[in-house]
C-alpha cells in the first residue's frame, strides 16, 4: 500500500508539470540557459584562446589549444550522459535537477578559477577538464527541464526561445570579455559571477519534478554501460537527429575554435584587435540569430514541421561557412557572421524541439538528452584533432578548414531527412 501511493505520488508531482507553461517560467528558464551558455562559451571564444597564447606564444598555441580542447570536449562527453543517468535517479527532497544545477555551478567555476590562476598548460588542462566535468552535470539538468515541464505544443517555442540564448551569451561573454581586457582574473570569473545569479535564481524558482525512492530506476553494470548508449537500430529517429546534430556541431566547433587564430593569421589582426572583433562577430550573428530562432520556433509549432526547418538551417550555415573562408576582410566575415546567425539560429531552435519529440524514453530524458548532449561535445574533440591534419594538407590554410566546417555543415542537413516520426 504505501509502495503504491508513493508511485501514486510520484504520479501526481509529474503529471502538475504537463500542462501550459506561463511566460514567468519561460523568461526564468530561458535566463539560466542563457547563463548556463555563458560560463561556457566565454572561455571557449575568446579567454581559454588566449591564456594559452601568453604561456606558450602564437607558434605553439594552436596545437596547445587543441590538446586542451579536445581534452576538455572528452571530459564531456562521458560527464554528460552520466550525470544526466544520475539526476534521473536523483530522490532528493530538493528534486531531479535542482542539485546539480547548484553543484554544477560551484564545481565549474572553481575549475575556471584553476585556468585563470595557471602558470603552465598542463594547469590550465585540469581546470578546463574539472570546469567541464562540473558544468556538464548542470547542462544535463538544465536541458532535462524542457521535457519535463514543457508539454509538446510549446516545445517549438520554448526550443526558438533557447535557441537564442547561446548567441546572446556569445555576444555577452565577448562583451565581459573585453570590458575586462587586461585584467585576467576577472575576464574568466565575471561571467561565472553573471551566469551564476540567474542559475541559482532559476534553481530556487523551479517547481522540480520528484522521484521517490520506491521508483528509482535500477542500476547496474549494464545500466552503467547503457548510459552511453540509445540502440539505433531501435530508435532510428533519435539516431539520425544525433547524427545530424554531430556534423552541424562540428562545423560550428570549427569556427568558434579557431575564429581567434583566424582572424590573426588570415585576415592579419593584432592580438589586441582581436577580442573587439570577435565581439563584433558574435554580436552581428546574435542579432539574426535571435530573430531566426524566435520566429523559426514559433513557425514550427504552427505548422507542425520540424525537418523542414532543420534541414534549411543547415544548409544556410554551410552556405555561411563558405562565405566566411573565401572573406577577404573584415567587412566580409562579418556578412559571414550574418548569414551563419540565420542559420544557427533556426537549427538549434527547431533541431531541440524535434530531438524532445523523438526521445526514446520519457522516464529517462536527462539520459538520453546526455546521449544527444554527445553530439554536441564529441566534435569540440574531434575538431581541434582533425584541425591540424586539415591545416597541414591546406598548408597552413583557415579558409580550407572553414571551408571543410562548411561541408560538415551540409551533411548535417543530410542526415535529418530519414526522421520519420516528426515532419
Amino acid at each position: 500500500m504505501a509502495d503504491r501511493r508513493a508511485a501514486d505520488i510520484t504520479s501526481e508531482v509529474y503529471q502538475k508539470h504537463t500542462g501550459r507553461v506561463g511566460w514567468v517560467f519561460i523568461t526564468l528558464y530561458a535566463s539560466a540557459y542563457l547563463a548556463t551558455s555563458l560560463v561556457f562559451i566565454a572561455p571557449l571564444l575568446v579567454t581559454l584562446a588566449l591564456k594559452i597564447n601568453a604561456l606558450v606564444g602564437t607558434d605553439r598555441a594552436a596545437t596547445s589549444l587543441s590538446v586542451v580542447a579536445a581534452t576538455g570536449s572528452l571530459v564531456a562527453l562521458l560527464a554528460n550522459p552520466l550525470f544526466g543517468r544520475l539526476s534521473d535517479r536523483t530522490t532528493s527532497r530538493w528534486g531531479m535537477r535542482r542539485p546539480w544545477m547548484i553543484v554544477g555551478l560551484a564545481g565549474g567555476s572553481f575549475g575556471i578559477l584553476i585556468v585563470a590562476l595557471a602558470s603552465g598548460v598542463w594547469m590550465v588542462l585540469i581546470g578546463w577538464c574539472l570546469a567541464q566535468l562540473f558544468f556538464n552535470a548542470m547542462l544535463a539538468a538544465m536541458v532535462a527541464v524542457l521535457p519535463d515541464q514543457v508539454p509538446v505544443g510549446q516545445r517549438g517555442t520554448v526550443a526558438g526561445v533557447l535557441g537564442v540564448c547561446l548567441p546572446i551569451a556569445s555576444v555577452g561573454g565577448t562583451y565581459v570579455v573585453k570590458v575586462f581586457t587586461g585584467h585576467e582574473l576577472a575576464m574568466f570569473l565575471a561571467p561565472c559571477a553573471i551566469g551564476g545569479f540567474f542559475i541559482v535564481l532559476f534553481a530556487l524558482y523551479l517547481d522540480d519534478r520528484r522521484l521517490v525512492p520506491v521508483d528509482k530506476p535500477p542500476w547496474s553494470l549494464r545500466q552503467l554501460l547503457g548510459t552511453y548508449y540509445v540502440s539505433p537500430r531501435r530508435h532510428p529517429d533519435f539516431a539520425w537527429a544525433f547524427a545530424s546534430r554531430f556534423m552541424f556541431i562540428l562545423a560550428y566547433a570549427f569556427l568558434v575554435t579557431y575564429q581567434a587564430y583566424y582572424l590573426l593569421d588570415h585576415l592579419g589582426s593584432s592580438e589586441d584587435e582581436v577580442p573587439q572583433q570577435i565581439f563584433l562577430g558574435t554580436l552581428t550573428q546574435a542579432v539574426v540569430v535571435v530573430v531566426a530562432s524566435v520566429v523559426g520556433g514559433r513557425l514550427s509549432d504552427r505548422s507542425g514541421r520540424r525537418k523542414l526547418f532543420v534541414a534549411g538551417a543547415a544548409v544556410v550555415y554551410g552556405l555561411a561557412l563558405f562565405m566566411i573562408a573565401v572573406a577577404g576582410d573584415f567587412h566580409a566575415f562579418l556578412v559571414g557572421m550574418a548569414v551563419a546567425g540565420l542559420g544557427f539560429g533556426l537549427y538549434m531552435a527547431v533541431d531541440l524541439a524535434l530531438v524532445a519529440d523523438v526521445l526514446p524514453d520519457a522516464n529517462n530524458a536527462a539520459k538520453d538528452l546526455g546521449v544527444l548532449n554527445i553530439a554536441g561535445a564529441l566534435p569540440f574533440s574531434i575538431g581541434p584533432a582533425l584541425a591540424p591534419l586539415v591545416l597541414a594538407i591546406g598548408s597552413g590554410s583557415y579558409q580550407v578548414l572553414y571551408a571543410v566546417a562548411g561541408i560538415c555543415a551540409l551533411l548535417g542537413a543530410a542526415a535529418i531527412l530519414p526522421v520519420k516520426k516528426v515532419r
